[in-house]
């Protein structure tokens, strides 16, 4: 298993840098009311009186081509490294891969002394599909892997894989995002943030709605950072992140090709801590895989209300800790992936 004092020590660093974290809102009530929370409004509102995003460290305005939008981008230094795992062998020793063979049949072959995909050419009833796998095993694309494992779940072992496979992408192909809206479904992005890993330092870009008008400035800003290779990774984001920009790519009639191949850790949280942990929600995985807990960290419910008071009031305040929250969800996806893959490579 790895050692994960760096990460623990990456993400104190950003919890603790945080901009509601200082003295005064430390001491505050934790206490969960609507009360507290509109009082942490309120507090924001007079810190940051007069203050202007671009003030904010890593802010700038930069140019889509559906106008100017705000960009903020901070680094830090980790250490992220999944080991070989040598997934393709993997691959041809799972014989539930081909057509017709599940978890019995797959006992019994083995049992036989038929371990491997490559081996079952010696008998004629799988000659076909076994030799149509080991054809294009080689070729397969990350998506055309993912997409057959997604298609043969036959177990813990089978949605173990689905982690394991995370070998085969290229490092900085990984995107973890995140997403804040306005609502469930129907509303404005408020806020995208992406994060990636280069020469040993994760980069997070964040895109915010200045104002309604700036949607579709804060989608390009952050489809500029995808290609053919890129691999979403979030939690969640099969049932909210992902379907939500999609509809919004649809409202705008955006000609976008969004089906990346996508890692969802909430589903993998559930597999494999769901019988040691509260819940599987992300902060709760922070607390206690990690021994980590935010502080005045702003709940989904209260974000409309938070964004409408910043447009009222031209106050950046209370959005300043919903940029900190999007900022810490994309770099705890980093160091939940590399630890759900040690732990099911161990």
């Amino acid at each position: 298993m790895k050692d994960y004092e760096h990460e623990n020590y990456l993400l104190k660093s950003i919890l603790s840098n945080s901009p509601t974290s200082e003295a005064y809102f430390q001491d505050k009530s934790r206490n969960a009311s609507k009360n507290y929370y509109m009082d942490l409004k309120e507090n924001l509102l007079i810190k940051y009186k007069n203050k202007k995003f671009e003030e904010i460290k890593g802010s700038k305005i930069i140019n889509t081509q559906y106008g100017e939008t705000l960009e903020i981008v901070n680094r830090e230094k980790i250490d992220f490294n999944l080991a070989e795992n040598n997934f393709k062998d993997i691959m041809n020793h799972n014989l539930k891969l081909l057509p017709k063979i599940g978890i019995k049949t797959e006992q019994n072959l083995k049992n036989q002394g038929y371990d491997t995909i490559e081996s079952l050419l010696s008998i004629d009833k799988y000659e076909n599909s076994a030799s149509k796998f080991l054809d294009k095993i080689d070729e397969m694309s990350f998506a055309d892997v993912l997409r057959l494992l997604n298609e043969n779940k036959y177990g813990k072992t089978c949605r173990d894989n689905l982690i394991r496979c995370a070998s085969l992408v290229d490092i900085e192909n990984f995107k973890f995002m995140d997403i804040e809206t306005l609502g469930l479904s129907n509303v404005e992005i408020i806020l995208i943030g992406v994060a990636e890993i280069k020469n040993n330092k994760i980069i997070s870009s964040q895109y915010f709605l200045r104002n309604p008008t700036e949607e579709l400035a804060i989608l390009d800003a952050y489809f500029a950072h995808l290609d053919e290779d890129s691999v979403h990774v979030t939690f969640n984001g099969k049932t909210f992140d992902v379907p939500f920009i999609k509809n919004r790519i649809n409202y705008h009639r955006l000609d976008v090709d969004f089906n990346l191949p996508h890692l969802d850790l909430r589903n993998f949280a559930n597999n494999l801590w769901a019988d040691q942990l509260p819940n599987c929600q992300l902060q709760t995985i922070e607390k206690y895989k990690f021994g980590l807990e935010r502080v005045d960290d702003v709940p989904g419910q209260y974000i409309p209300g938070y964004y409408k008071t910043y447009l009222a009031e031209n106050n950046i305040g209370p959005m300043i800790p919903i940029i900190d929250h999007n900022k810490q969800d994309i770099i705890s996806l980093a160091i939940f992936l590399e630890k759900m893959y040690d732990e099911v490579n161990c």
